[in-house]
């Protein structure tokens, strides 16, 4: 079937005028004509149950203080310097009477190094997370602590806020003078969540791993998982859950936490320092800027991973660091014992309860194996070659102990440049299995790269999309991602994993933005992009079922906008600034011999002119952006010098400025002066378009030169051509997919209409014989709309159709994702 005519309006570029691809027409209609084609005889690629999962790291406290349904913050006294600046190893304590955290030959064990030392008539108070200890009215809740006291001693445990108490104290008679466990267990009589958590002693006392627990927790009590939060992702019904990170994998000392190391608190997440009892676990320095208990390890994931009917997806140090720290450790004996740790993970998660690890999980408390069948091998490593040297030793000893095990590398932490074209050169020529692609990127740049795997190698590596989203929490951002979702699947036979990153997010321990799932000590709440990835990965289907769609008319103009200057936790200099047409006319000339008074400051940041140049001089600023010129200027030079003076890392030159949140830049020295990259920032969320290793040296002026003619943008960095690129890709915002569901025998059409005018679409299912009505879930709502605590204006909606036929017309709503179960006679 043909489409037979176009009406396309106003409303319906709105999306593609925004991103300056396209412009307004001058008259339209307000509706968009588009045709699916179907073809239900022709074989399309299998999609694996395993095609989304998800992926959990400790950001955004996802763990203690999230998953982990521990209510007591601190527990065991250990936090540090070593883990936040502003840590004690009393944070969220505070004293009344006398006490002080001691670290000596009296302590617990020696993995856990501190407690406290409580005097006479003396108590200790625990804040919790967020505002307080969040407890429910007629809930039950197990207390615990381990303590001695010479002598013995009464406890009195209480709860209580502000307005008085939350359930009946306790008392605990503590009565060895060797360290033992008590237990007490407290109903609440109130509802409240600011409670606090006392402890009083009448004697002098040691005490540490001072819990509190709900006894209402997700499936199995001694997993300790928050319900709420687990049942979220049960909800999803994902096909794996990939841990534990992350740049948690990849950061900090490779040493484990012991004497020889001198107790090394800032170092990788190592697996075996996470499993046995909660007070022998290793403690950690977070790389997000807090502590992990390691309350929630390894053997909880599994269980968790179980749980849900998710295959688990470890991933371990490759002995080579990354975000931003870019180290390959060279200590051969180092790398062997990582390599065995990596073996003994294997036999701890499947080995027989007669190997040595496979005991320890029985013990544990789970002598059947998990099912492990994938272990991923380091995370985002920026120095592809050195990481690949030793991920083919990985990759050696783990296949010839356990030949059925897929090894999974990694492309580094961008979608494209240098490191990722060189990483998958390196894991084509070595036949990997698997690659771990991470990228984030601006919504249009996902509904650009709706195409990104149609010519992938069908023979290379088959491709994990471990980590990805657009850069946001709106509906905008779910449509955009929703439209990519489309060409995952499309591509089911090179994508075969898929996970949407972060997870979860504690609403007041912040570190990344967007998150899928946000939450606080009281509730929960799914994001847009939740319910969009709940969408999918509940109607995944069986395999691809071969389709076309009309797309919608790219009209692209030339890039215009105004010129820029900005830094990034850095102080730089800026002089003899020029702008001239492509005739050779002048539309811009600043030596700053005079004001600054062309420039508009718009960013953050402390901008003068100082012997001749213009400054930015607070080195902690971020995204400090100038601008001048006119946001109509197109086919121009830009011409200006730059000198690093202090910081992080180096000069961002900006053109095709419209506003704030739209705008070209060229990053020299980004990512902590490792990299410079073209980025695209498109309504706030920015993509990169080219980039390259290398950094910029302090004191040195650098010539900078931007080409701009049409679409096409060429870089010269001290007269020699830096790069180029043409951004001539249109953002497609209307997008299709069809799969079939073997065991109902529907048929799902899935489609994305990703702008704010409706799309009647002409259906032809290619003569296969349907029912006539079809099952509808849609998600639609206003681009800008975010779900809350409050509020939840993004949600599913499900309805019937009744008009199906072997050809028949669908409207789609403006900004819109649905879902049509058609089935089959």
């Amino acid at each position: 079937m043909s489409r037979t005519r176009w009406r396309y309006g106003i409303a319906a570029t709105a999306f593609l005028v925004a991103a300056g691809l396209i412009p307004a027409p001058a008259h339209a209609e307000d509706v968009a004509d588009y045709a699916i084609t179907v073809a239900p005889a022709a074989k399309g690629a299998k999609i694996d149950d395993t095609m989304y999962g998800v992926f959990f790291e400790d950001i955004n406290r996802a763990a203690d203080g999230g998953l982990y349904a521990e209510l007591v913050q601190n527990r065991s006294f250990e936090y540090s310097t070593d883990d936040n600046r502003s840590y004690t190893p009393l944070t969220s304590w505070t004293v009344d009477g006398t006490g002080q955290v001691v670290n000596d030959a009296g302590r617990l064990g020696e993995r856990n190094r501190n407690y406290l030392s409580l005097g006479a008539g003396s108590a200790v108070t625990n804040a919790g997370y967020n505002t307080g200890i969040h407890v429910e009215a007629g809930k039950k809740y197990d207390f615990s602590v381990w303590a001695r006291a010479e002598g013995g001693t009464a406890l009195t445990v209480t709860l209580q806020d502000a307005d008085g108490t939350l359930a009946t104290a306790r008392e605990v008679a503590v009565k060895k003078s060797g360290w033992a466990k008590y237990r007490a267990t407290f109903t609440a009589t109130r509802t409240s969540s600011d409670g606090r958590l006392t402890v009083a002693s009448a004697a002098a006392a040691a005490l540490d791993m001072v819990s509190l627990f709900p006894r209402d927790t997700y499936k199995h009590q001694a997993n300790g998982l928050r319900k709420d939060l687990a049942e979220k992702v049960a909800a999803l019904h994902p096909g794996f859950l990939r841990f534990p990170g992350g740049c948690l994998v990849n950061t900090g000392s490779m040493e484990d936490y012991s004497e020889a190391s001198n107790w090394q608190r800032k170092r990788s997440y190592q697996w075996k320092d996470t499993i046995g009892p909660v007070e022998e676990r290793a403690t950690n320095s977070n790389f997000w800027g807090y502590n992990q208990s390691y309350g929630l390890g390894y053997y909880e994931y599994f269980r968790f991973a179980e749980d849900i009917g998710a295959m688990p997806l470890p991933v371990v140090p490759a002995l080579v660091t990354g975000c931003g720290q870019n180290k390959a450790t060279d200590d051969d004996a180092l790398l062997k014992r990582h390599i065995q740790d990596a073996l003994d993970l294997i036999e701890f998660a499947g080995g027989p309860v007669t190997s040595t690890w496979g005991k320890k999980r029985a013990q544990m408390g789970h002598p059947k194996p998990f099912h492990l069948t994938h272990i991923g091998v380091g995370n985002e490593e920026n120095l592809p070659v050195e990481f690949m040297a030793r991920f083919k030793q990985f990759r050696a000893a783990i296949e010839a102990k356990y030949p059925d095990i897929t090894v999974v590398s990694n492309s580094g932490p961008d979608d494209a440049g240098q490191t990722f074209d060189t990483a998958w050169q390196l894991n084509r020529q070595e036949k990997v299995a698997m690659v771990d692609e991470h990228y984030y990127n601006s919504p249009q740049w996902f509904l650009q790269n709706n195409d990104r795997y149609d010519s992938y190698d069908r023979g290379g590596p088959k491709v994990f999309l471990g980590e990805y989203a657009s850069q946001g929490n709106a509906f905008k951002n779910g449509l955009a991602e929703a439209a990519f979702m489309t060409g995952l699947e499309r591509n089911a036979d090179v994508v075969k994993l898929a996970s949407y990153a972060p997870l979860f997010a504690n609403e007041d321990y912040v570190q990344w933005r967007p998150d899928l799932v946000w939450f606080n000590n009281h509730a929960s709440w799914n994001s847009a992009n939740y319910e969009v990835q709940k969408l999918f990965m509940t109607n995944v289907g069986d395999r691809v079922v071969p389709s076309t769609a009309t797309g919608t008319p790219s009209l692209q103009g030339p890039i215009t906008g105004a010129v820029g200057l900005s830094t990034w936790a850095t102080t730089a200099a800026y002089d003899d600034v020029s702008v001239t047409d492509a005739d050779g006319k002048t539309l811009l000339n600043d030596d700053f011999s005079g004001d600054a008074a062309q420039w508009k400051h718009t960013g953050a940041g402390s901008w003068s002119i100082q012997d001749g140049q213009y400054v930015q001089s607070d080195v902690a600023a971020e995204n400090t952006l100038v601008s001048a010129g006119d946001p109509t200027w197109h086919d121009y030079d830009l011409k200006v010098k730059a000198t690093k003076k202090s910081g992080k890392e180096g000069f961002l030159v900006a053109f095709g400025v419209k506003d704030t949140g739209n705008y070209y830049w060229w990053n020299l020295g980004g990512w902590n002066n490792t990299q410079s990259a073209v980025e695209q920032a498109v309504d706030g969320g920015k993509g990169t378009l080219i980039s390259k290793a290398g950094s910029i040296e302090t004191g040195r002026t650098y010539d900078i030169q931007v080409k701009v003619r049409g679409r096409q943008v060429t870089l010269y960095l001290d007269g020699q051509e830096w790069g180029s690129f043409k951004d001539d890709k249109p953002a497609e915002p209307f997008r299709q997919v069809v799969t079939k569901d073997k065991k109902t025998g529907d048929l799902i059409v899935k489609v994305v209409n990703a702008q704010s005018t409706a799309a009647r679409t002409a259906i032809d299912l290619g003569g296969a014989k349907v029912a006539s009505k079809a099952r509808v879930t849609t998600l639609t709502a206003d681009p800008n709309a975010v779900n809350s605590e409050t509020a939840t204006p993004v949600a599913p909606v499900t309805s019937t159709f009744s008009g199906v036929d072997d050809s028949f017309s669908y409207t789609f709503p403006a900004n819109s994702i649905t879902f049509l179960r058609i089935k089959q006679r």
